[in-house]
């Protein structure tokens, strides 16, 4: 009733991969869910652990050890049983992107950590005419979700995340093809990393911010839909 009749229906239709299952993959994949989607591949390499369960859609005590994308595509049969989850134990980087066919999918999704696999799945996603690719820079770290926004990514301020791959661009010589929209924050860090009795260092995450986030990047491809229902221009252009 929202969206429009025709905007449900290209939204039910469409095709969707998620990379990266944690904070604000596993949200964004949700809230395609519950909007309509029913055709969405969720990517991730890693397994639920008990940190996860302050802020991850499928970190609950029932799933720690359990393989990440197994317990978020559970979850999301459970919500909509007829929606076709794919999930994909697997790491996406330079070595596997091959094994990806991007051009395949509407809508491209990044919530990928590791600076080098997210520049690499910005460029060959951009390279796939058609798609239409959203990004999310860094989420840790932050306390207030209303200093979150959408721009292009040249637009982008502050952001570490943001930096790095700026500087991975610059260092690789391999630029993305065209710009894309992505969701980040102009928050300053409202901490420190922690560091943990071993020594590891830790971004704190607050799930309300990685929610907002995730939430952020699945309304840009609902924009996205609902323009192209009306004939209009294209969000993420």
């Amino acid at each position: 009733m929202l969206l429009g009749a025709e905007a449900a229906r290209l939204f039910a239709g469409a095709r969707a991969i998620v990379f990266g299952a944690g904070g604000v993959g596993g949200w964004c994949a949700e809230a395609l869910v519950r909007t309509g989607m029913r055709r969405i591949a969720i990517v991730d390499f890693d397994r639920v652990c008990e940190s996860n369960v302050n802020r991850q859609a499928a970190a609950v005590s029932s799933s720690v050890g359990e393989i990440k994308v197994d317990a978020l595509a559970r979850r999301l049969r459970d919500i909509n049983p007829s929606a076709e989850i794919d999930p994909v134990f697997k790491r996406f980087t330079a070595e596997t992107a091959s094994g990806f066919n991007l051009a395949s999918f509407d809508f491209v999704f990044d919530a990928i950590d590791s600076v080098p696999d997210k520049a690499e799945l910005v460029c060959r996603a951009l390279e796939c005419p058609g798609v239409s690719f959203f990004s999310s820079m860094g989420a840790a770290l932050k306390l207030d979700p209303f200093r979150i926004r959408a721009s292009d990514f040249k637009k982008v301020q502050g952001d570490g995340l943001a930096r790095a791959l700026r500087a991975r661009f610059k260092k690789t010589g391999r630029f993305p093809c065209r710009g894309f929209k992505c969701v980040w924050s102009d928050e300053p860090r409202a901490a420190d990393a922690c560091i943990m009795p071993d020594g590891t260092r830790v971004n704190g995450t607050a799930v309300h911010v990685v929610a907002a986030f995730g939430f952020a990047l699945a309304s840009l491809a609902v924009r996205e839909t609902v323009l192209r229902a009306k004939g209009g221009a294209s969000v993420s252009s």
